[in-house]
Formats: C-alpha cells, structure tokens, sequence
C-alpha cells in the first residue's frame, strides 16, 4: 500500500507522504500497537507532539515495526510553554530523547499563542535545531498568514508546513490559497471533524455511495484533491486500511464544489482561533 501513496516535496526539499496519520491519545502499549499496526497498513508520516505525552510510544513503535528510519517521516511540535530559545533548544532535544531518535523529519511549533510572542525566538530554536542536524524540515501549526509573515520577514526562513483545523465544516479556503501563494504546504489536523456531524452528513452520504466508499474516505480524498495533506487518527487496523484508502477514485468539480459549501463561519471544532488561543 505505502509505494502507491503519492508524494510531495516541501520548500526545502523534503519529501513527505500525502496522507499521514496522527496519534493523539494513542499511548502506551495499546498506543504502540495501533501506531505499529499503522506502519504496517502503509503510513509512513507518524505525527506526534510533545503534549500528546506518547512521543516515547511513537518510538516503541518504530523499534517494533520493520520499516527503515528513512522510509519514516515523523512530524513532533514545541508546546507553548518553551517558546524562549533556550526553552525550545532543551524541548527539541527532550522530544528525541524521549521518542530516542536521533532527529525528526518535522519539528512544528504547535500554536504560535501571540499574547506571550515569543514565537519568533522559537523559530529562531528550530532554524538552529535544523542547522544541528537534529531537525530535517521546521514548520508551524496554526499560524495566520500575519504570523508566517513575521517569521519570514525577521529570520529569513519560511516554514514549511502550516498544520491547520481543516475539515468539511471549516475548510480554510482563504488561508489555504496563501498557503498555495506563498509555497506553504497545508497540512489538516482533524481532518474528519473529530468524528462530529460531518460523518452523518447526508450530502457526503450520496457522493460516498456513488463512488462505493465511505464518508471518511470522501472527506479524506476532499483533503487530497484540495493539496491538504490529512493526518487520520484511529486504533483500528480496519478503519486505518480504509482511511489510506483513497486512491483509486476521484471527486469530480461538482462534488467538489458540494463539499464546499458545507463550511461554516462557526466550524471550528472548539472555537479555537489562532489570533487569540494560548496553548502551553
């Protein structure tokens, strides 16, 4: 499964797989197998962070899978509490040795919480950590465009990826078209709404019945053909198969555009704006 996933190349050069798969509240044993089990289905982009607390079971699971370190992507992110530079430095080193590996793929910083703003100074920790060897690709998650702008513009160096909410119900038209403008890849967290309404709707229903799919695998090839790359979390080897399941169909522009008008103004998951939120 995982040579028939496409692939992309980010600004600086990396490759990364279009689809991922994300682990939030998958931890222990339990957590290892379902992460395992997800290597083994064909993920090869595992997406952690530091406070989902399961970095050390990402890395269980990468002794206990098969899969060369270098067929692997794996994305942790800076929580909001060790945004100072010398902070960040010591967290990026804690998050390898906690998962014992000797760099990530992706290093993000989470949210860029602009009441403190210190989120320059930790990119400035993420550019050095890349420059060490300890990162190969540093991004952001949750940034508007004002914030990718500032980073660039005071250190030179542009992330890239920006992992947003992006599902049916809040599809981020507009930061998705800077995204594209600005050569930022879009990355969607969420990207099956938490499993709300949005997998009862009756509209993805009908599209999903004339392609012989289900709504998640729908809504992820939506993700796909929007040039998002979607991180589906689940612990089941059954739903994991069908969530990587998504490339042998397409949406038409119709379809496409059906989805579309599903957004809302009030569709984020837990009204959780960027331009105010503080996550540490």
């Amino acid at each position: 499964m995982s040579n028939s996933i496409p692939k992309i190349t980010l600004n600086d050069g990396l490759t990364v797989p279009v689809i991922g798969f994300g682990t939030f509240n998958l931890n222990g044993n339990e957590g290892a197998n379902a992460i395992t089990n997800a290597m083994d289905v064909g993920y090869r982009l595992i997406d952690t962070a530091y406070n989902y607390e399961n970095e050390g079971t990402v890395g269980e699971a990468l002794r206990r899978s098969s899969i060369p370190r270098e067929d692997l992507r794996i994305t942790s992110k800076l929580p909001g509490r060790y945004q100072t530079y010398d902070k960040a430095v010591t967290t990026i080193q804690e998050s390898l040795y906690r998962a014992n590996l000797d760099y990530y793929d992706l290093y993000l910083i989470h949210w860029p919480n602009p009441i403190q703003d210190t989120y320059v100074e930790a990119w400035q920790a993420l550019i050095d950590a890349k420059k060490w060897g300890l990162i190969r690709s540093i991004g952001v998650c949750n940034f508007l465009p004002e914030h990718i702008d500032r980073l660039d513009k005071e250190t030179g160096v542009k992330p890239s990826i920006n992992q947003i909410e992006l599902h049916p119900f809040f599809n981020q038209e507009d930061q998705r078209k800077w995204h594209e403008e600005n050569n930022v890849q879009t990355q969607s967290w969420s990207p099956l709404g938490r499993a709300n309404a949005v997998l009862q709707n009756e509209q993805i229903q009908r599209i999903a019945d004339q392609h012989n799919k289900t709504i998640s695998q729908v809504i992820l090839r939506w993700h796909y053909q929007l040039g998002a790359i979607p991180i589906p979390k689940s612990a089941t080897y059954v739903r994991q198969l069908e969530n990587i399941s998504i490339f042998d169909f397409s949406l038409d522009d119709t379809e496409m555009s059906t989805i579309a008008t599903l957004t809302r103004p009030d569709g984020r998951n837990k009204d959780q704006d960027p331009a105010t939120y503080e996550e540490f």
